[in-house]
This record gives structure tokens, C-alpha cells and sequence, in this order.
């Protein structure tokens, strides 16, 4: 199941970017702000979290299963995003940390095939 993770959480200070930033990467549906600012990503899959009546800050930690690590990057990085770990393959796994434009980390990989 490329593009999918099963919860997340991501803190941003200029929320509306972050939801325009990941929703073109990966297709996501990011509904709108709750009165806490908070938003639901695909439903049930994750959040989104205005983090201004919080001290404005940022984070994430999650990983997104892709189809190819190496072009998940690329249009990541088409996108504003940054490489903070570079495109790594362990034998088992292929990944990267990223950098959204936000400066939340966030990471792309897949398992590798059987030879």
C-alpha cells in the first residue's frame, strides 16, 4: 500500500502551506481546521496540527511507504523539501529523510524486492 501510513501527527505554524505541501505530494485529503486547529488527514489516517496557540512549533516523525524512494524524493524535493538523510539502501530497505519546506522531518521508503 504505496503513499499510506496508519497515523501521524505533523505541528506547523503555517498550517495552511504544510496541508498545500503534503497534500501535492502525496495525493492526500486534508480536511478543514477544528476550533482547536487541528485536521484530519484522509479521514482517520493522521493530523495536522496549528501550532501558533502552541509557541508556533514544528514536528513529525512518520514514515510514507512508496512505490520508488528515489522518485519520492525527487518530486519532494520539486517541491521545496530538502534531503536530511540521503537515499540509503540497507539490502532490506530502501529510504530517506526528508525536510518538508517547514523544516518537519519525515520519511520515505519501501521494502526492498527478493533477488
Amino acid at each position: 500500500m504505496p503513499d499510506i501510513v496508519n497515523y501521524f501527527e505533523i505541528g506547523s505554524p503555517d498550517p495552511d502551506a504544510t496541508q498545500a505541501f503534503y497534500g501535492s505530494l502525496f495525493d492526500w485529503s486534508i480536511g478543514g481546521p477544528s476550533p482547536l486547529g487541528y485536521r484530519m488527514v484522509d479521514k482517520d489516517r493522521g493530523g495536522l496540527w496549528d501550532t501558533n496557540a502552541m509557541g508556533g512549533n514544528s514536528w513529525a516523525i512518520f514514515y510514507v511507504q512508496v512505490d520508488d524512494v528515489k522518485a519520492a524524493i525527487a518530486r519532494a524535493e520539486s517541491l521545496g523539501a530538502s534531503v536530511a538523510v540521503p537515499f540509503v539502501d540497507n539490502g532490506t530497505i530502501e529510504f530517506a529523510h526528508l525536510l518538508d519546506p517547514q523544516g518537519n522531518r519525515f520519511g520515505v521508503w519501501r521494502p526492498r524486492q527478493p533477488a
